[in-house]
């Protein structure tokens, strides 16, 4: 009987955080650059003698969803968004932080902004000459014009690529950071678009279909638990 119980309760703990990781996703539907969580669960043995046969469900590490958002042209000369792998960086406190989000703001003394973070580039915050039109190319380098004089280069945004050796995990904040605090190195193959945002990469079919299919397991845990109790009885 301690088995059953036991092993209902951790699929029913399962599929909770699983439904929250799908409402989690329908509601950053319309977030720009959001990368859907996957939730994973895997069977973990219990230890200790006569346990052999039990196993309850874990839920593991959520990992993002890495493909690409829907691209939408919205002709905004601080719009960029990222094609293929790569995340813009923003300061978080006195360290980096990274993220798909390319609307960029500037503030009152020109700096370029991104939800009122500063945004980084290879030498630092990048800032922007006042009434001066910003250009910026595929491969970050941010451009001033002003007036009809030629452009000048402010810097260069500092684009990364995570990979095997430089994880990234979300924090609760939405953004990006490498697990030990450390900055990632620039990379020279992460390209952008500019007039462009990057949607989120959520499908909301499929994380419609993820809920209904997680409320049934639910649902086929608790008759597990109510069959237990009457076996009990």
């Amino acid at each position: 009987m301690d088995a059953l119980i036991y092993t209902a309760m951790s699929g029913a703990e399962r599929a909770m955080r699983a439904q929250q990781v799908h409402a989690n996703n329908l509601a950053n539907l319309e977030t720009p650059g959001f990368r859907a969580d996957m939730e994973l669960a895997t069977a973990r043995a219990v230890e200790g003698y006569g346990y052999d046969a039990r196993h309850l469900s874990e839920l593991s590490a959520s990992s993002v969803s890495s493909r690409q958002g829907a691209l939408r042209q919205t002709g905004r000369e601080l719009d960029v968004a990222v094609v293929g792998e790569g995340y813009f960086t923003v300061r978080s406190g006195n360290g980096e932080a990274y993220t798909r989000a390319g609307n960029f703001t500037l503030d009152a003394e020109g700096g370029l902004l991104l939800n009122g973070r500063q945004v980084l580039g290879d030498g630092g915050p990048i800032t922007v000459p006042a009434n001066a039109r910003v250009d910026i190319a595929a491969d970050g380098t941010v451009s001033a014009r002003v007036g009809n004089e030629p452009g000048q280069v402010v810097g260069r945004l500092k684009m990364v690529v995570p990979d095997a050796d430089n994880p990234i995990r979300r924090g609760e904040d939405g953004l990006f950071r490498a697990p030990g605090g450390d900055p990632l190195p620039t990379s020279d193959v992460a390209r952008l678009q500019d007039g462009a945002i990057e949607g989120s990469n959520v499908n909301p079919i499929e994380a419609m279909v993820g809920m209904i299919a997680v409320a049934r397991q639910f649902e086929v845990q608790m008759r597990m638990l109510q069959n237990g109790e009457k076996n009990d009885q």
